[in-house]
C-alpha cells in the first residue's frame, strides 16, 4: 500500500462531538485532499468501543447535513454513534468522477480518484480510528453514479450506499441490479429521488426501481422513497434521515409495530429480543448491552402473551447488563407473583426498592406491588 502523509490540524470541538479538517497528501492522485471528519462524543472516554464510518462525497456541502443527522439519532439511540468522513471535492468535483461514455468506467483522474478511495482512504481511516468492518457511502447525482462502482466489485469494500437522485450511467442501472441480485454479502442500497427533480434523472431512478421488484436476494436491503415536492437540490436534506434509519433499522428500539405483531405472535418475547440483538452483532458488527427501552417493551409483550417463564430470562439477562438498575429484581418478582410464589415475590419487589429507576419503572411500583401482595397473601 502507497504511504500517506497526514497532516493533522484539530478544530474545537463542536458540540459533544469532535470535528477534525485534515490534510491528505496522497500518491494516487499526487496531490492533497482536504477531509473533514466527525468522531462520536464516547470516542476518547470509551476507548474499548469501535465504530461504523459514512463515507460522503461532496463533504463541502454535505458533510454537515449528514453529520448533524447522524449527531440526532444517535443521541437518541435510534443508530450507533458513527464516525463521519466527508471530501472536500469543490475543485475537483468533475475530474473525480468523471466516467468513460464507452464504456460508462472510471478512466484517468477518476480511475485513480477511485484507487484513492477504497485503497488510500478507507485504510488510512481503519488504521488511525477505531472502526467496525460496516462502511457507508453517501454520494449526490453525479458522485452518487460513482459509488456505484463500488458495488460491483465481488468483495465488496462497503456495505451501505446511499443514493440520492444519482446520474446514472447508461449501463449502471443493469449492473447495479445484477451485483445486488448476485451479492453475498449484505448489502443495504437506499435510492431517493423527488416529484420536483431533474427529469433526465428522475426518469431512470423510477425505471431502476421498478426493476428492483425482481430481485430475491435476501442479502440485499433495499429502500426507495419519492418525495413528494421535492426538487433536485432540497433531496439531501429530506432523503440523509430516511436513509440512516433504514440502514440502522435493525438497531433502533422496538417499535410499537413490532410490539403489537409480538404481542399476536405465538412466539417468545425474550427469544425475540435475543434475536434482535444477535442480529445487531451480525448486521453491524457490535456488541452492545440492550436498551433499557427494549427490557421495558419485552416486558410488556410479557403481561399480553402471559409468557410468564419469559421473566425469569430477561431478570436474568438485566442483571448481567445492568446490576445495579431496578430491571433485574422487579421482573423477577413479576416472575415469582405470576406463577403464584407470592412470599418470594413480596420479598423480591421489597429488594427492588433499594435499586437504581429506569424511566417508567420506580421503586415506588416495586412498593406499590408488595403492598397488594401482602394485603392479599400477607407477609
Amino acid at each position: 500500500m502507497k504511504r500517506i502523509l497526514l497532516l493533522f490540524l484539530l478544530l474545537p470541538i463542536l458540540g459533544t462531538a469532535q470535528i477534525q479538517y485534515k490534510t491528505v497528501d496522497s500518491e494516487i492522485l499526487n496531490e492533497s485532499r482536504s477531509l473533514m471528519i466527525q468522531l462520536p462524543a464516547s470516542y476518547e472516554q470509551n476507548t474499548d468501543k469501535s465504530y461504523p464510518v459514512i463515507i460522503t462525497m461532496d463533504g463541502e456541502y454535505l458533510f454537515e447535513l449528514v453529520a448533524g443527522n447522524v449527531n440526532y439519532y444517535s443521541y437518541w439511540d435510534e443508530m450507533p454513534e458513527v464516525i463521519v468522513v466527508g471530501i472536500n471535492q469543490k475543485n475537483s468535483r468533475k475530474k473525480d468522477v468523471t466516467y468513460d461514455a464507452d464504456t460508462n468506467l472510471p478512466k484517468d483522474d477518476s480511475a485513480d480518484f477511485y484507487e484513492f478511495l477504497g485503497g488510500e482512504l478507507l485504510p488510512l481511516i481503519d488504521k488511525n480510528y477505531r472502526t467496525v468492518p460496516l462502511d457507508i457511502l453517501v454520494g449526490f447525482d453525479m458522485t452518487a453514479n460513482f459509488i456505484n462502482y463500488y458495488l460491483l466489485k465481488e468483495n465488496k469494500l462497503f456495505q451501505g450506499f446511499i443514493n440520492i437522485s444519482p446520474d446514472y450511467a447508461e449501463k449502471m442501472p443493469h449492473w447495479i441490479h445484477g451485483a445486488l441480485a448476485k451479492s453475498q454479502q449484505k448489502i443495504w442500497y437506499y435510492l431517493a429521488t423527488g416529484t420536483e427533480d431533474a427529469s433526465s434523472l428522475r426518469k431512470k431512478i423510477i425505471q431502476f426501481d421498478k426493476s428492483m421488484d425482481s430481485l430475491p436476494n435476501p442479502k440485499t436491503h433495499y429502500a426507495f422513497d419519492d418525495f413528494k415536492n421535492a426538487r433536485h437540490y432540497t433531496l439531501p436534506g429530506r432523503a440523509i434521515p430516511k436513509a440512516l434509519t433504514f440502514v440502522f433499522s435493525a438497531y433502533s428500539p422496538i417499535t410499537t409495530v413490532e410490539l403489537s405483531k409480538l404481542e399476536k405472535e405465538d412466539q417468545s418475547p425474550f427469544d425475540y429480543l435475543v434475536d434482535k440483538y444477535e442480529t445487531i452483532k451480525n448486521q453491524y458488527k457490535l456488541d452492545i448491552k440492550t436498551k433499557i427501552q427494549d427490557y421495558l417493551s419485552i416486558a410488556s409483550a410479557i403481561e399480553k402473551t402471559e409468557k410468564w417463564e419469559d421473566y425469569k430470562k430477561l431478570s436474568k439477562r438485566a442483571a448481567k447488563e445492568y446490576p445495579n438498575k431496578i430491571l433485574a429484581p422487579y421482573f423477577k418478582g413479576r416472575y415469582y407473583e405470576s406463577t403464584g410464589k407470592y412470599r418470594r415475590a413480596i420479598k423480591t419487589f421489597k429488594k427492588a426498592y433499594g435499586y437504581d429507576n429506569v424511566q417508567g419503572l420506580t421503586g415506588e411500583m416495586a412498593l406499590h406491588r408488595m403492598k397488594v401482595l401482602q394485603q392479599d397473601f400477607g407477609n
